[in-house]
C-alpha cells in the first residue's frame, strides 16, 4: 500500500511537470518588446558643436528669413505624427510646446525687430493657437434638465504647417567657406475664421520664436522618422543642421527696414525673387576664386 502512494504522488509530480501552464495573456502582451535592441542612443546624443568663428575671420554676412512649407513630402517629418505623440516619436510643435510648458525652453513675442527680446506664457501661445473656453448646454444625467457647461477647446497642433527660420549666412577666411548658422525658429499657424463656411480667406498668424542654440539640446535628444532606414534614427537638430529641409526665402536684410519680399512682389515673382536672393549669396562665394 505503501509502495503504491509512492507510485501516485511521483505520477502527480511528472504530469504538473510536463502539463503546460496556463499564460495570462495580459502579462505577456505588456512584455513583448517592439524592438530587438534597447535604443539608448538619440536619448543620450549630444549636439555637435558648432565651430567657432572669429569677427576677423568673417569677409562677409548676410541674415536672411526662409519658409518651410511642411506639406512638402520632404518636410513631412517636421508635422507627423499630427495627432499627438506616437510613442517617442512626436511632431516638432508638440515637442517645442512640451519643453517651453515643462522650463525646458523659453519662448518669445513675435512682431519684433529683435525676435528674442520679451518672453512669452505657454498660455498666451495656447490662446494664439486657437484655445479658448467653450460655453455649450449639455442634459444632467441626474436631472435631466438642459444646464450651461464651460469647457476649454484644446489647441490644434495640425493647424502648424509651416516654420520661418532666421538664419545668418557668412564667408569665414579661416576656413575658406561659405556657412550658415540657424538663429531662430517661428511656427506660422494657418486656419480659417469659423465664420468663412466656404474656406476662401486663409489666416496666417506667427505663434512665437524661439532661440536655436537654447533648443538644440532638446532636438538632439528626439528622433524622428527616416523613411530610408528604420535603424539609422534622425533627430530634429539632424534635419535642421544638415539641412534636410525645403524651403524659399522671405525675406533678406537690407535698407528698407527688413521689409519682406511678399511687400514688393507678388505670385511667381517672389520665387523669382528669393531664387535671385539664393544665388547672390551663392555667387559670392564663387567670385572669390575667380582671377
Amino acid at each position: 500500500m505503501k509502495k503504491l502512494v509512492v507510485i501516485t504522488l511521483s505520477a502527480f509530480a511528472v504530469f504538473a511537470f510536463v502539463m503546460p501552464k496556463k499564460v495570462n495573456a495580459q502579462v505577456l502582451d505588456a512584455s513583448f518588446k517592439q524592438e530587438v535592441y534597447p535604443k539608448t542612443h538619440i536619448p543620450k546624443k549630444i549636439p555637435a558643436p558648432e565651430q567657432f568663428v572669429r569677427e576677423a575671420d568673417v569677409m562677409w554676412s548676410k541674415t536672411i528669413w526662409r519658409k518651410i512649407d511642411l506639406r512638402e513630402k520632404i518636410n513631412h517629418p517636421l508635422f507627423y505624427p499630427d495627432e499627438g505623440p506616437m510613442g517617442t516619436r512626436m511632431s516638432l510643435i508638440d515637442l517645442l510646446l512640451w519643453a517651453i510648458d515643462n522650463g525646458e525652453l523659453q519662448a518669445y513675442k513675435t512682431g519684433e525687430i529683435n525676435e528674442f527680446k520679451l518672453p512669452i506664457t505657454i498660455k498666451e501661445i495656447q490662446e494664439r493657437m486657437g484655445a479658448k473656453e467653450v460655453e455649450t448646454m449639455r442634459e444632467n444625467i441626474e436631472t435631466g434638465v438642459m444646464e450651461k457647461v464651460k469647457y476649454m477647446e484644446e489647441a490644434k497642433s495640425n493647424q502648424i504647417t509651416e516654420y520661418l527660420v532666421k538664419e545668418v549666412w557668412y564667408f569665414d577666411k579661416q576656413r575658406s567657406v561659405m556657412d550658415v548658422r540657424i538663429i531662430g525658429l517661428c511656427p506660422i499657424r494657418n486656419f480659417y475664421k469659423e465664420d468663412d463656411i466656404d474656406k476662401e480667406d486663409i489666416k496666417r498668424t506667427q505663434l512665437f520664436w524661439i532661440y536655436m542654440p537654447e533648443a538644440r539640446r532638446i532636438m538632439a535628444n528626439h528622433e524622428v522618422y527616416n523613411p530610408n532606414n528604420d535603424i539609422q534614427g534622425l533627430t530634429f537638430d539632424d534635419i535642421f543642421l544638415k539641412r534636410l529641409f525645403s524651403s524659399y526665402i522671405v525675406q533678406e536684410s537690407n535698407v528698407f527696414n527688413n521689409r519682406r519680399v511678399e511687400t514688393y512682389n507678388l505670385g511667381v515673382d517672389q520665387l523669382l525673387e528669393a531664387e535671385r536672393i539664393q544665388e547672390k549669396i551663392r555667387s559670392y562665394e564663387l567670385d572669390l576664386w575667380q582671377y
